[in-house]
């Protein structure tokens, strides 16, 4: 006990180097490693870190260190991608992510002041209410704000394993970033009775979230009669854009696709899957880099042949918009990072553009300002992808219908599915392999938050993966890991009603907030009359 209690006395000698340190530990409940119970009581250490802040300016100051270390570790994977590039050093990717996060500590030091400002001299629990609430609202802000970047969300810490969803069972009546906020209030009450000493009742607290985060997963929702075969084809990051691959590619993502042909089926590939461009109508020079012949027409009615009667191909796919060049001659503009629906004749019945592209990688912000210093997009190319109109339903017919969302949109919470067309599904296609060993796992994590949150069954091809196939509890159903070629099949299951989230959206998400910033301010006072009337 002695030593447990030396522990504030050294937090409060090295509260600076505490909160770096705290938030380091932070980022270890995140997969891959996904130490939820040493996160959660760095939370808890941050928690009284924060009420213990003689002034603003130290509330401030130790939010903010917390979320730059939490942050930077967690997105340690971003660094991993600038060394799949020849524009810029490699060196910088591990200066960029911390850099990064400068900005992104931001929102962790506004929760910790607005917490400091509203609730210094409540109690350790109401604070922890108060700092949940603000830590809801300013992680909502970081989801849109400059075009948003959630990734990690808090809350990633309260999913379970892959056959459990732990805590995150909550989120169809939460959200992502109420889950957030109600982690840092579990940390709260741990705190708050270490530091009163109700050792038992401590205790038991601590015992009933590990009973929830270690659940037996729902039982499983039945299958649809909508046949899949999803396709990993291992395209390694340093080949994908290697011309002299792409036939090697395209016979490699073939010999996997053919071997399930048979009955109508939903085939799935993902992000980056083809070299060739499908549309018709551009400057001839762009079809000559094509797998097979300067024919889109043939290389549609090639990726039609794979299929089989009935069946319909969802894939990954470059779609370019041509205007008028420099020189005068018609060109490529601008780029759209897309998929297209093909069917067994080769016809491209439907498509979608992603809507929410990467900075830095698929466009590069203020390039007149940032080119001519030397800045480059991390995706191969010099033109920009312009964004689509955001989430589509396709609907495949006999196939169900089909919500897409390519890549890192999957992370938006409230942003994946058409509100007024509510897909069955959603097809998640993602090229993982930029993203070293932190990043994939942290992905595919979120694309199961969005499943239990949305009600929504979600199908995830990835060039090298982690490609899986969840369902609407956010459970594992099949997967195949990453460095790994392969193919799922089965049938996609079923989605559940719309959720409380799913109708509300990010109104229930403020609502959340609302409810813990008013019991943190008002419950003490109301507790303080009962007390004296008593």
């Amino acid at each position: 006990m002695e030593r447990l209690a030396a522990i504030p006395a050294l937090m409060r000698r090295r509260p600076a180097l505490a909160a770096v340190l705290l938030g380091l530990v932070a980022a270890t409940a995140y997969p891959p490693l996904h130490l939820w119970p040493l996160g959660l009581a760095a939370l808890a250490g941050f928690v009284w870190l924060v009420h213990d802040a003689p002034t603003w300016r130290f509330a401030l100051w130790r939010g903010w260190l917390f979320g730059w270390a939490h942050l930077t570790l967690a997105n340690n994977w971003i660094a991993t991608a600038f060394t799949h590039q020849a524009k810029m050093p490699e060196v910088l990717g591990w200066a960029a992510v911390p850099l990064l996060c400068v900005y992104l500590a931001v929102y962790p030091a506004l929760a910790a002041l607005a917490a400091h400002l509203l609730a210094k001299k409540r109690p350790l629990w109401a604070f922890g209410l108060v700092l949940a609430g603000a830590w809801i609202v300013t992680e909502w802000l970081r989801g849109w704000v400059f075009t948003g970047y959630p990734w990690p969300p808090l809350g990633l810490m309260l999913l379970g394993g892959w056959k459990a969803e732990g805590i995150a069972a909550l989120l169809p009546w939460t959200g992502t970033y109420a889950l957030s906020g109600l982690a840092l209030l579990v940390a709260a009450v741990l705190v708050s009775g270490i530091e009163a000493r109700r050792w038992v009742n401590t205790a038991g607290f601590a015992l009933l979230v590990a009973g929830g985060m270690l659940l037996p997963a729902a039982a499983f929702r039945p299958e649809s009669d909508i046949r899949y075969t999803l396709v990993q084809p291992y395209l390694p990051q340093s080949e994908i854009n290697d011309p002299a691959k792409f036939e090697e590619q395209f016979a490699r993502i073939a010999a996997l696709t053919v071997k399930a042909r048979g009955k109508p089926r939903l085939v799935l590939w993902p992000e980056s899957a083809i070299p060739d461009y499908l549309e018709e109508g551009y400057p001839e020079r762009y079809y000559l880099q094509m797998t097979a012949a300067a024919d889109p027409e043939f290389a549609r009615r090639r990726i039609g042949g794979l299929l089989g009667k009935g069946s319909m191909l969802l894939t990954g796919v470059v779609n370019l918009n041509i205007g008028t060049m420099p020189d005068g001659r018609p060109g490529a503009v601008s780029a759209r990072n897309s998929v297209a629906a093909i069917d067994s004749a080769g016809n491209i019945v439907a498509g979608y553009d992603k809507a929410h592209l990467v900075p830095y990688g698929e466009y590069l912000p203020m390039r007149p300002l940032l080119e001519p210093l030397g800045a480059a997009r991390l995706v191969a190319g010099s033109i920009d992808y312009l964004p689509g109109p955001g989430p589509r339903t396709i609907d495949l017919g006999p196939l169900g219908k089909a919500g897409v969302m390519i890549c890192y949109e999957i992370v938006f919470s409230g942003a994946v599915a058409d509100e007024a067309n509510r897909p069955d599904y959603i097809f998640n296609p993602s090229n993982d392999g930029w993203f070293g060993a932190w990043g994939p796992p942290q992905h595919l994590a979120q694309a199961r938050m969005r499943a239990i949150e949305e009600g929504l069954p979600v199908l995830r091809s990835t060039t090298t993966g982690i490609s899986a196939v969840i369902d609407a509890n956010g459970i594992v159903r099949a997967s195949i890991g990453r460095g790994k070629a392969g193919a799922l099949e089965g049938f996609v299951p079923t989605a559940k009603p719309p959720t409380l989230f799913a109708r509300w959206g990010h109104a229930l998400t403020l609502a959340w907030a609302a409810l813990f910033l008013a019991l943190g301010l008002l419950l003490p006072r109301v507790l303080a009359l009962a007390r004296a009337r008593g």
